[in-house]
């Protein structure tokens, strides 16, 4: 467990992940409270990745689940191992001979099979899903339920309920409470809002686009080999870039992507040419390049010399 805020930064700093002081905060505040944390901010700014430097730093195990729609309580939660049970029942057959040998009825058989039905709906026969995993853990874990928005409100229903009191409820085998209460990050890309009783539940937390400072100090970090100046020059661009009205402005992933593009290329300084044959290493759609290449002499104009 963290010590202070700042030990959450000095760690996640040594998986390679700057987080700013609200970021460190809310982490740290998260393990001392055993609180969910609901994550938002557009795509691509680390909510994901969030979790699993979380568990590095931690020395967990990391558990996810990808919401989508559609995704159910048995999905997330557990199901039974029916071929292992017919398995098993086939094996067993002599003995369910013998069980049933003095039957004089089928109903009486019935009956006693029912009896035996705690043999084969045990913990042996289930097969939990992350949700369960979680809280079966002999170990804390972090729990990473990813884009949260993109789940039916039955999900969030549900998935409310067992973060409420990190338990479940499986109808053969009764109620079950976690060994350990995990650490939980929800991230959302705000497909959907979230409920209030959900928001109530979680520590809020949202990242935005860094500030260029913050997004020079990790091209540094990711990019280790990148000049000073080419380094200031891609994140000049990329701050200019996402103040243009696109359909998908470039994200970090990208930005770095953009930076280890550019020093392969032996790339020593940004020019217009340059740009404008890289666009598509941080620009997604034909329509937002076509857009940047007719306005690039203005993004350009100011990649020399200091970030403002």
């Amino acid at each position: 467990m963290f010590k202070s805020k700042e030990d959450v930064a000095q760690e996640f700093r040594k998986q390679k992940y700057i987080c700013n002081d609200e970021i460190s905060t809310v982490i740290y505040l998260a393990e001392q409270m055993q609180k969910p944390v609901l994550v938002e901010g557009p795509a691509g700014v680390g909510k994901t990745s969030l979790a699993g430097v979380w568990a590095d730093a931690s020395g967990l195990e990391l558990i996810r689940i990808q919401c989508y729609e559609g995704l159910d309580e048995s999905k997330a939660l557990y199901e039974w191992e029916y071929a292992k049970q017919l398995l098993y029942t086939q094996i067993l057959k002599e003995k369910v001979g013998e069980v049933l040998g003095d039957c004089r009825s089928l109903k009486e058989a019935v009956e006693k099979i029912d009896k035996e039905d705690n043999a084969f709906f045990s913990e042996d026969f289930i097969l939990p899903r992350p949700l369960l995993r979680a809280i079966l853990s002999e170990k804390p874990v972090v729990l990473l339920v990813d884009e949260v928005d993109k789940s039916d409100p039955e999900f969030e229903a549900f998935l409310l309920e067992v973060l409420s009191d990190f338990q479940v409820s499986v109808p053969e085998l009764g109620t079950i409470k976690a060994r350990h209460i995990p650490r939980v990050i929800l991230t959302s890309n705000n497909a959907r809002e979230m409920t209030d009783a959900l928001k109530r539940r979680c520590l809020h937390l949202f990242i935005d686009f860094p500030v260029p400072q913050q997004e020079m100090e990790i091209v540094n970090l990711k990019v280790p080999n990148i000049t000073d100046t080419l380094a200031s020059q891609v994140v000049n661009v990329i701050q200019k870039i996402r103040k243009v009205d696109l359909k998908k402005l470039p994200s970090i992933s990208e930005t770095l992507d953009w930076a280890r593009a550019l020093t392969i290329l032996n790339v020593a300084a940004l020019d217009e040419q340059t740009v404008k044959s890289t666009l598509n290493l941080f620009l997604k759609y034909e329509g937002d390049i076509k857009k940047v290449k007719s306005n690039l002499h203005n993004v350009l104009s100011s990649t020399e010399g200091k970030l403002n």
